[in-house]
């Protein structure tokens, strides 16, 4: 049984996403930031509650535990998760197991 197309594609965007982070230049925490890919900051919108987690996981990245936790409190759990759903994906992949058409042997 050959794994799903999505299967592999979500792993290697989670993969992705996680080296961009590691890779990623930390600016100065004076520095005034223009760009930003989150879509309330772009409508003018200053809360989100998700604001400061991709710093907050680049940081964590690069071994500044401290000032991850002052970017944001769940980068530290985001990781974690992450890290997880990597390796759920890998054992799919690697044991040719599929979430979907499981539900046959149910019935």
């Amino acid at each position: 049984m050959k794994a799903p197309l999505y299967l592999s594609f979500e792993l290697l965007f989670w993969i992705a996403a996680l080296l961009l982070l590691a890779t990623t230049s930390q600016p100065d925490a004076t520095a005034h930031q223009d760009f930003s890919l989150c879509p309330l900051a772009n409508l003018g919108i200053t809360w989100c509650p998700g604001c400061g987690i991709g710093r907050s996981l680049s940081q964590l990245l690069h071994g500044h535990i401290q000032e991850s936790f002052r970017m944001h409190w769940f980068g530290i759990p985001a990781l974690l998760i992450l890290l997880s759903r990597i390796f759920i994906l890998f054992k799919q992949l690697f044991t040719k197991r599929s979430l979907i058409g499981r539900e046959k042997y149910y019935v």
